[in-house]
């Protein structure tokens, strides 16, 4: 199977912006979801309506269960979120998920904020400067070590682990970003390629634990993250790729802009062609598209374009690549 280009949407999406996704050539999304919407019934409607439109599900990510602050330091009451985490994979493999997503930031992705900045063209897109970040104080109280956070991890793997590899729901680990050792005073679980392996190795590497696979944290670290196409390599073979959030950069830290694909400094139809040759089968979207404007479809519009552009660079690769053929010229 190819690679699957996705885009995320609700579950109270408008009829209309399914039968744009569906007029995109878009079969794939990822759904997001809430805590109380985590049951059977509710997802099976969902799933019902999407399939109106030759639309299926390729993942559900609940972000308050998936960057729960409980859960990931180690708070009273993690006991219980866990068990909510557990119930949601539950219900999913009653529905037919392929996976779910983890990311071990309790404070979330970090950024300076959003502006035009030089190489967005005039849009409104996040920014990272690491100077501003790093001068901000603890975000909980107090600082969380690197032993800690692992041991948070480990703790949440233990319990969780058994019930996805019952269940068959897969989970796609997210790195921290931006990828450093210390964020608002808590240690980083993800923030290079070794971090990753050590990540999957706390969990016995259980096919239960892939990788989402952030182009842009890779990008924003540089070679201090790791080897790009050699770690699309490695986990493709491994057949831990779940994910693949396609995002460009202006640059590497220590300021970037989170540009257009065609914007930043790394070549990504390289990299689409490097995802095509190693035999990737994951689903792929674009990674925090521009603010976008109301007026031109909101969010849904923000993501059209720079799907587009994706598809145009998969459809070319695979071209290139003698993985797509048509029956003239």
């Amino acid at each position: 199977m190819p690679l699957r280009p996705q885009v995320p949407i609700g579950t109270k999406e408008p009829d209309e912006n399914l039968c744009f996704i569906r007029e995109m050539g878009i079969e794939y999304v990822s759904l997001a979801v809430e805590p109380e919407e985590i049951e059977v019934d509710t997802l099976l409607r969902v799933k019902e309506r999407l399939s109106k439109y030759k639309i299926e599900i390729s993942d559900v990510f609940c972000t308050p269960l998936q960057k729960n602050r409980i859960i990931q330091l180690g708070l009273e009451g993690r006991d219980a979120e866990i068990d909510k985490f557990n119930k949601m994979l539950y219900v999913l493999g009653k529905v037919g998920i392929e996976f779910t997503s983890v990311a071990w930031q309790p404070n979330g992705i970090l950024r300076t904020g959003m502006k035009a900045g030089e190489y967005t063209r005039g849009g409104i897109s996040m920014y990272a400067d690491m100077a501003e970040i790093n001068a901000r104080p603890p975000a909980n109280g107090r600082d969380y070590s690197e032993e800690e956070i692992r041991e948070t991890f480990k703790y949440f793997m233990d319990r969780v682990v058994p019930v996805s590899e019952e269940t068959k729901v897969r989970m796609a680990l997210h790195p921290n970003d931006p990828p450093v050792r210390s964020l608002a005073g808590v240690a980083s679980l993800v923030y290079n390629t070794e971090t990753f392996k050590r990540a999957l190795a706390i969990a016995n590497n259980s096919p239960a634990l892939g990788l989402k696979l952030c182009t842009g944290c890779w990008l924003e670290a540089g070679e201090a993250f790791g080897n790009l196409m050699e770690d699309i390599k490695t986990f493709s073979e491994q057949g831990i790729l779940l994910c693949v959030h396609f995002r460009n950069v202006s640059s590497e830290m220590p300021y970037f802009e989170e540009t257009l694909a065609e914007d930043g400094y790394a070549n990504m139809y390289a990299v689409m062609k490097r995802l095509i040759c190693c035999g990737s089968n994951a689903v792929i979207s674009i990674d925090h598209a521009f603010k976008g404007y109301e007026s031109l479809g909101g969010r849904l519009g923000a993501f059209a374009y720079p799907t587009g552009y994706l598809k145009g660079l998969l459809h070319s690769a695979e071209i290139e690549l003698g993985k797509r053929r048509y029956k003239k010229y």
